[in-house]
This record gives structure tokens, C-alpha cells and sequence, in this order.
């Protein structure tokens, strides 16, 4: 990790930083209508720390099972907030699917083969960031929130690219033309990208 890669990642830190600090306004403004918005503070505090983390132990933290499963806490956290907030009725139940995934991630990553954890993780990650990408382009395009939204939507394609390149890295195989050499050239921009495209739709939300 290089001088130009901390200070991308300090970025993506200050604006997970801002984004919490607004979600926390916008909860505390109608807490008991806007408990989804606690979903999303988890996934941008993990975020922080993930970026403080890559900083002060470089990549070679991304070695650590534990990270990669805190890690899953990002789209999991976000893809429930977004489900929770624009289709609540099925809140209760991706909630279970997502807890569900998370410890399946957890377990595998320290009982079963490589080749069955890099498969949940893929799955885990790849439903999440489906409903990422997907969803808030779907709910801007029908109107019920404004068009800047689809920026989360974008952020939810970059999230869920990086995430199934590095648990491909993980298993010591890759995905199409992403080597270990070019995901960690591109992973800390592409952080700072999602990070800044999440912002974007979700204040213009918030704003509106």
C-alpha cells in the first residue's frame, strides 16, 4: 500500500463518517418510523473501521477470516435497510436471510473446504448486492423516491463486483481479468467511488 492508497481510503473514512452523521440525524428526526436507517449507520461504521484497519495493517489484513466476515456486515447491512425501508413487509424475513448468511459466512470460513466457503460468501454477497444494485434504481424509476437514488444503485454494482473478486482471490482463483495485482490497484479508488455514489443518493433522499 503506497501514500496515494492511504489517502483514498482516509477519504472513503471522512465520508462514511458524514454519512453516519446523517443517517443519525435523519433517524433521530422520526426514530420510531426510521428504525431501517440503523441498518444502514452498521454498514458504514463497519466500513470505517474496515478502511482504518486496511491503513494501519495494509492489505495483508484482508487475510484475516475475522475482517472478511465482519466485512460481510456492508452489503448485508445495507441491502436489509433498503429491503426494511421500501418493501417493510418483507423486512422481518430478508433480515432472517440475511443473519442466516452471515453465519453460514462465519462458519465456513473457519470449519468447511476453501471451495464451499468462497461459494457462500459469493452467494451471501451476490443476493445483497443484487438488492443493492437493483432496488434503488427500481424504486426511483417508479417514483417512490427521487432519481438520484439509482447512485446507490451504482454504488450496489461496485460493492458487489469487489466483494466476489476478493473472496475469489481469497480461494486462490480468479474472476474474468481481475488478478490480485489489479483488485488491489483498484480496490481503494473503487472503495472511495462506492463510498461517494452511496452518498450522493442517499442524502439527495433524505434532502428531498
Amino acid at each position: 500500500m503506497n501514500w496515494w492508497d492511504i489517502a483514498i481510503l482516509l477519504a472513503t473514512g471522512l465520508v462514511a463518517l458524514y454519512l453516519l452523521w446523517r443517517f443519525f440525524q435523519h433517524f433521530t428526526g422520526a426514530p420510531g418510523s426510521r428504525k431501517f436507517d440503523i441498518y444502514y449507520m452498521i454498514s458504514f461504521a463497519v466500513l470505517l473501521v474496515a478502511g482504518l484497519l486496511l491503513i494501519f495493517f495494509t492489505y495483508d489484513v484482508l487475510g484475516n477470516e475475522l475482517v472478511v466476515i465482519v466485512a460481510a456486515l456492508i452489503p448485508l447491512g445495507l441491502s436489509v435497510g433498503l429491503v426494511s425501508e421500501f418493501y417493510p413487509k418483507y423486512g422481518p424475513g430478508y433480515l432472517v436471510f440475511a443473519l442466516a448468511g452471515f453465519l453460514a459466512i462465519a462458519i465456513t470460513r473457519y470449519t468447511g473446504p476453501a471451495t464451499m466457503a468462497t461459494v457462500i460468501l459469493a452467494v451471501v454477497h451476490g443476493i445483497a448486492g443484487l438488492i443493492i444494485f437493483l432496488l434503488p434504481i427500481y424504486v426511483a424509476l417508479k417514483g417512490k423516491t427521487v432519481t438520484s437514488f439509482i447512485w446507490v444503485g451504482i454504488g450496489g454494482a461496485l460493492i458487489g463486483l469487489g466483494g466476489i473478486a476478493l473472496a475469489y482471490l481469497k480461494s486462490g482463483s480468479q474472476l474474468l481479468f481481475f488478478s490480485a495485482d489489479l483488485v488491489f490497484d483498484i480496490l481503494a479508488p473503487l472503495l472511495l467511488v462506492m463510498t461517494l455514489a452511496y452518498a450522493y443518493g442517499f442524502v439527495k433522499k433524505m434532502l428531498s
